[in-house]
């Protein structure tokens, strides 16, 4: 199929989708759960292939880790579709309005924006997570996975279909392409006349690709270079609690640790109980304040920005929250900052200083994901301001229209 004639069908989904009950789209989405569990073994086969491909091709650990499913990983996949089924449905809502002196009556109601195009790597999860929000808010979807996930990806598309369509919505409301040719991606990128936003889940060189060559309007997000600031007054036993689950619970995702940052004034006192806990997790630190400490590497200042993705950990020491908050500010990818402090005063210095989507007083980067926030599943972290900003739940996959009443009015 021709992109157009992709990019046209989904179009014309979006269409009826919208017209669809909120009753409509959660029975799609809960028989997309079901599906999801009763064809589970399918799936996981199909997930094996892209695997053993993916190691024979020396992919790293990380992206495996991402490209992996498991039962449970399957198990969780199901429920978080469920879990969209049961938050509000934006669709409709009126945002505000009221009347004004010339009788004309106003409000601003959300709509659905139409079709999105995500393009991602091995995450075969964002194809599940993508289709139900935007199936939730009424939008068709087009997703372009990597060439890792190709085996996953059909099937999964497949299961959401045939859904879709046991529901009585139009299939076409989510498709893909399997195809890895860039020039197929390089036509989608210019068919802003369809397509209404592009969401690139990936690495920098796809976000700049994506920015370089779409006339759609792109959402950039998911690159987490994020930092945890340990300042003096910090209780150093549960930081070092706060720093482990930062780095270690999955070391592979975008709000991952990737540097810490101690003030000097607890250094001494502080470093040697990071070395050991580190140590004992398997982490391997990079810095270039630690050299006293055995097997510490040398830092790299290519690494500041740029995202570790394993069990890699640069530790920098600084003089204070001044230059810690200077060093985010020339490394951080605007994704996620956190302060480890018992002063309120510099908690809210942090806060108001650090320009990323979330800033954390006391808590480890790894909430920042939609499912945490409340929000259901997500289709992106966005470190942009327009017209989202962190995790992407079912209100940013929305816009507004003015509905404008009168009585026959016309302007005086």
């Amino acid at each position: 199929m021709k992109m157009i004639e992709l990019a046209q069908g989904a179009k014309q989904a979006s269409v009826a989708l919208a017209q669809c009950s909120t009753v409509q789209k959660n029975h799609a989405l809960h028989q997309m759960a079901d599906a999801l569990e009763q064809r589970a073994e399918q799936i996981l086969a199909a997930n094996q292939q892209d695997i053993a491909l993916a190691e024979q091709q020396g992919i790293s650990p990380a992206i495996i880790d991402r490209l992996l499913l498991t039962p449970e990983r399957l198990r969780n996949i199901a429920n978080d579709v469920r879990n969209v089924a049961k938050l509000a449905d934006p669709v409709g809502q009126i945002m505000d309005g009221g009347t004004l002196n010339s009788g004309l009556k106003i409000q601003r109601e959300r709509v659905p924006l139409g079709v999105v195009l995500t393009i991602y790597e091995a995450r075969p999860n964002v194809t599940i997570d993508v289709a139900s929000l935007c199936l939730k808010t009424g939008n068709a979807v087009i997703l372009r996975g990597g060439k890792e996930t190709k085996f996953t990806n059909a099937v999964l598309v497949e299961v959401v279909q045939n859904a879709l369509a046991q529901a009585g919505l139009p299939a076409l409301a989510v498709q893909a392409v399997t195809d890895p040719d860039r020039a197929l991606l390089l036509e989608l990128l210019k068919l802003d006349r369809y397509i209404d936003m592009l969401i690139p889940r990936g690495g920098a060189g796809l976000h700049q690709f994506c920015k370089e060559n779409s006339t759609i309007p792109v959402i950039v997000g998911g690159i987490g270079v994020c930092h945890l600031f340990v300042e003096q007054s910090a209780d150093l036993e549960k930081s070092l609690a706060v720093i482990a689950n930062a780095k270690t619970q999955r070391p592979s995702t975008c709000n991952t640790l990737e540097t810490l940052l101690v003030d000097r004034k607890i250094a001494d006192q502080f470093l040697p109980k990071l070395v050991e806990r580190m140590n004992a997790l398997g982490v391997r630190l990079h810095s270039n304040d630690l050299t006293k400490f055995d097997g510490i590497l040398p830092l790299d200042q290519a690494n500041l920005s740029q995202e570790w993705l394993s069990l890699d950990l640069n530790v920098v020491v600084v003089d204070g929250i001044e230059q810690a908050i200077a060093h985010i500010r020339q490394y951080g990818s605007q994704h996620s900052e956190s302060i480890l402090t018992n002063n309120h005063q510099l908690a809210r210095q942090f806060v108001q200083q650090v320009d990323a989507a979330a800033v954390y007083i006391n808590a480890s980067t790894r909430f920042t994901d939609g499912g945490e926030f409340g929000l259901g599943a997500e289709v992106a972290v966005s470190t942009q301001k327009l017209h989202a900003r962190g995790p992407m739940g079912l209100e940013a996959l929305t816009t507004y229209k003015w509905v404008c009443e009168g009585d026959y009015l016309s302007r005086a």
